[in-house]
């Protein structure tokens, strides 16, 4: 399946942004997206499925217990296919940034000054 289609999916992602924050039971995956999304926990395991099957996620057997990661390779493709779109934004964002700090020091110094009228 295309990375673009597995991640284009609001199930998906979320349980993505789930296991980036570690390693997570198949239980717990599920009880965060029924809540969530109101889905069966038949649909939640389909889900998880298709991002093993796709190589997002990774899964160890641990007793009796399923527990999922990220695999972060596929996110790493999807960004390098990203950057040709970040790369002229880039120099423009990064001049944006130093205007707003400029800004935010003025704004500190004229309010420091007890000379200067707020």
């Amino acid at each position: 399946m295309h990375a673009f289609l597995v991640v284009g999916d609001p199930v998906r992602r979320r349980i993505l942004e789930l296991l980036a924050e570690g390693e997570r039971s198949s239980g717990e995956v599920t009880a965060v997206v029924r809540q969530e999304f109101g889905i069966s926990q038949p649909a939640v395991s389909q889900h998880l499925k298709v991002l093993r099957d796709s190589g997002f996620a990774v899964v160890r057997a641990e007793r009796t217990r399923r527990l999922y990661a990220v695999d972060s390779a596929p996110l790493q493709e999807l960004d390098a296919w990203l950057e040709r779109f970040r790369r002229p934004w880039t120099p423009r964002l990064d001049a944006l940034a130093t205007e707003i700090a400029r800004g935010k020091r003025a704004h500190r110094t004229h309010q420091d000054d007890p000379g200067s009228e707020t």
